[in-house]
């Protein structure tokens, strides 16, 4: 128990750091309204991670994970996202949307601080975990040329949401952990405007004249939920998990968006609309076809299931009564994830080291169909490739030969570990070719490719 009051300290103040961090960030692109990178490592790995969930961002992964983590941790991350979509009309007219810049700039960020609570001496609580996280979930940021072939339907189009997340995670037995959290989905005037946003150029009517530059808003705060399963089938004679499943629900959530609409700066009515977010299912299987104390190697599959269908419309209600419909009628997707780590535990030229080369693929469903595409949220079947290295410093080794991984802190709370994660990804979306869309100015033919990098700073406590 003596523990207990130094971790309350450094809970508290990393909990301020972390929040901090969090909501300075702004929410990058991923094409469709749905970023799956929430963890460095995870990334590298194609985000088939739910079944491993072997560091703090088992709290968006897999909730039931953080019953593999021990002491106190804390996770910080970002994402640098790049590149462009290239539009070409049927008259052969083309455009180009970008990230609004080279790189969407602040990068969202994923930030977690996780605690065993039996190791914080709390014994009597049984094998219980917690941990909050603050991450962007949902989003999307592009920007069109104010002067395109399109420009009546977007020249702009932001979802900075945050999702924060307490979680709770309890060891049933040995081989089976269960693990929940609650999902508040919220806005924050540190993060762009702390609304969504969608830009426009008015082709006129509603008594506001044509060219002027439109502005749809708003912002409102809700809560979902999520919940996840780890079982571990098969172990080796050392104990370690040579087989593992998981199971992860997230559930729906619906945000009544409170905002206004603006012409040139200037209000023109409140403004209100409904915007719902899907429920998320995930199944994942993790198999370890090496596993020793030198060395180790997994392979891992997970499969989402994103509802969707729930996304029937965006329309925003006016003061005055009257409707600006904005039908969506999105489709539910699948998106299916493979990864494989590789892991050296016992390296003779780094002592106390751990390092991990990864590799992921990602195949992921477009929601949209044509009649109802947006450019604002380009959405096309994407293939995603990528890979990325891993590094953790436990005690005993030392950081750059400049810090001792196991001195730095104080008393019982002195560091045990230091990790860095890099990863890279390619997407690739195929090209798509829109035909018959309710705004036949966007009819024509889009090609994307993204580039993202992550990093991310992992320390054990």
């Amino acid at each position: 128990m003596g523990r207990w009051p130094g971790a309350i300290t450094i809970l508290a103040c990393t909990l301020l750091w972390l929040c901090d961090l969090a909501v300075s960030s702004r929410v990058a692109s991923a094409q469709v309204p749905r970023i799956q990178g929430q963890g460095t490592a995870a990334s590298a790995m194609g985000n088939a991670f739910s079944a491993q969930a072997d560091d703090p961002s088992a709290i968006h992964y897999n909730p039931a994970g953080l019953t593999n983590l021990h002491g106190v941790e804390f996770m910080g991350g970002l994402l640098l996202s790049g590149g462009t979509t290239q539009f070409t009309g049927p008259t052969g007219v083309t455009a180009t949307g970008d990230r609004n810049g080279n790189v969407a700039w602040p990068p969202p960020a994923h930030v977690y601080l996780t605690a065993n609570v039996q190791d914080l001496g709390l014994t009597a609580l049984g094998p219980l975990s917690a941990g909050i996280g603050v991450t962007s979930p949902f989003g999307s940021l592009m920007r069109w040329p104010a002067d395109g072939p399109f420009r009546s339907a977007t020249i702009f189009n932001t979802l900075p949401l945050l999702d924060i997340k307490p979680t709770v995670a309890y060891g049933l037995t040995r081989d089976l952990s269960l693990g929940a959290g609650v999902d508040i989905y919220t806005f924050s005037k540190l993060v762009g405007e702390g609304q969504v946003e969608r830009q426009s150029i008015w082709p006129g009517g509603f008594g506001i004249p044509a060219g002027a530059r439109i502005e749809l808003s708003g912002a409102d705060t809700a809560a979902g939920f999520n919940a996840g399963l780890l079982y571990t089938a098969l172990r080796n004679s050392d104990g370690r998990p040579l087989v593992n499943i998981g199971f992860v629900y997230r559930s729906q959530a619906t945000l009544h968006l409170s905002g206004a609409l603006l012409a040139n700066g200037t209000k023109v009515s409140d403004a209100t609309a409904t915007l719902v977010l899907p429920s998320v299912i995930t199944g994942a299987v993790a198999f370890w076809p090496y596993r020793a104390a030198s060395r180790e190697w997994k392979v891992e599959l997970n499969v989402d299931r994103v509802g969707w269908r729930v996304v029937k419309n965006l329309d925003v209600h006016l003061a005055n009564g009257a409707t600006i419909p904005q039908p969506l009628n999105w489709q539910n997707t699948y998106a299916v994830m493979v990864g494989t780590e590789y892991k050296w535990l016992a390296l003779e030229t780094l002592p106390a080291w751990d390092v991990a080369v990864r590799a992921g693929y990602t195949n992921q469903q477009t929601q949209m169909p044509d009649v109802s595409f947006d450019p604002g949220v380009p959405s096309a079947d994407v293939n995603i490739v990528g890979g990325g290295v891993g590094f953790l410093c436990r005690a005993g080794g030392s950081l750059f030969g400049l810090i001792r991984c196991g001195k730095a802190g104080a008393g019982s709370l002195s560091m045990k570990g230091i990790g860095l994660d890099l990863s890279y990804q390619a997407s690739l979306y195929e090209p798509r070719t829109i035909a018959g869309n309710r705004n036949p100015t966007v009819n024509g033919t889009y090609r994307t490719t993204l580039h993202t990098g992550g990093l991310s700073l992992r320390l054990l406590f």
